[in-house]
């Protein structure tokens, strides 16, 4: 990895310098969290917590995942029948090679894992991944821009959420755009290396969005989100405090926009520090905001490390052997031309 000074010569980046960085910010983010957390006080809360609800989550992450592969296969079904356990299994493999692997590995490793068990290109597979980023993009953002006009909040999340509100009109006619002129913006795209990424994108929704599952799978999404909102409403009231589900919704925008960017293993440090944030913005005092963002990130992590466990050990290979694979056909994809 490299980049170009002012003389035009190269300068090596350290490949070790990334991954740093990511730990330092969550370590600084653990820091922040619990540098003044009251463990006497919050610690006896856990004897009270109602365990009903905690299962209620269990189960409903579950449901998240089989959604996500539902989805998944509904915007591949144009280019191939994939059956539904194989989805699931690739992306419970990428969500535990996420939770033990820095820069969010998990994602190129499902991406991975789905082209070679179902014979398509890598390069159509990332497509397909791009796409649900973006469809989770919209009906999240649109979630949390409704959910302000009925739920009490601070002003600051009702002006976020209207910003955040142009800019994916403005991205969605971009878009648009540039898929009806996918010619056009294709020779625009490859004069940038950087941008090769949007080629994907552009070539995935030519190639996927004309098709009635598409459309199909713009649904899923909306299910998607709703499942996604249902466990952290039940780690809510399991933990004794009375947000709506529409709070629910605000937390879930506030940890999907924080760790949109890949950051530590499973996000550590940063689900903690953006959990925190968004429920002392419902205004839950700093301390119980702090003691539930660690039950949340254990009832979520847990599940996803036995399952991942599984998933990967009924492949027969090793994880860092995916992730090796994976990489490499990362660094060797071209767009694709067709699917």
């Amino acid at each position: 990895m490299g980049a170009s000074n002012a003389n035009g010569t190269s300068v090596k980046i350290p490949s070790w310098l990334g991954p740093a960085l990511v730990y330092a910010i969550s370590i600084g983010c653990l820091y922040w969290v619990y540098r003044d957390f009251n463990w006497e006080a919050e610690l006896p809360r856990l004897k009270n917590i109602h365990w009903v609800w905690i299962l209620l989550a269990v189960s409903t992450d579950i449901l998240v995942y089989v959604s996500q592969a539902w989805r998944w296969n509904l915007l591949l079904s144009p280019v191939v029948r994939v059956p539904l356990g194989r989805s699931v299994q690739a992306i419970y493999i990428g969500l535990f090679a996420n939770e033990l692997l820095p820069l969010r590995s998990g994602e190129a490793i499902r991406c991975y894992l789905q082209a070679h068990w179902s014979k398509i290109s890598f390069p159509v597979a990332v497509s397909s991944a791009l796409i649900e980023r973006l469809l989770d993009g919209v009906w999240l953002i649109l979630a949390f821009f409704l959910t302000t006009l009925f739920v009490k909040m601070d002003a600051n999340l009702k002006y976020g959420a209207g910003v955040l509100a142009l800019i994916v009109a403005a991205l969605g006619v971009l878009l648009a755009f540039a898929v009806h002129r996918r010619d056009e913006s294709a020779d625009v795209l490859a004069r940038h290396g950087w941008l090769r990424v949007l080629r994907h994108l552009i070539e995935g929704l030519h190639a996927m969005g004309q098709s009635r599952s598409f459309f199909m799978a713009a649904c899923a999404s909306f299910v998607y989100l709703a499942l996604q909102a249902v466990p952290i409403f039940a780690m809510i009231r399991g933990y004794g405090l009375t947000l709506s589900f529409g709070h629910a919704i605000c937390v879930l925008v506030v940890l999907r926009l924080g760790t949109v960017i890949p950051g530590p293993p499973g996000n550590i440090g940063l689900f903690n520090a953006f959990a925190v944030a968004g429920l002392m913005l419902l205004g839950v005092d700093r301390q119980t905001a702090k003691g539930l963002s660690g039950v949340m990130f254990f009832i979520i992590t847990v599940p996803l490390l036995i399952a991942g466990c599984v998933a990967v050990a009924m492949t027969g290979l090793k994880l860092r052997d995916l992730q090796r694979k994976a990489q490499s056909q990362l660094s060797d994809a071209e767009p694709a031309e067709t699917v």
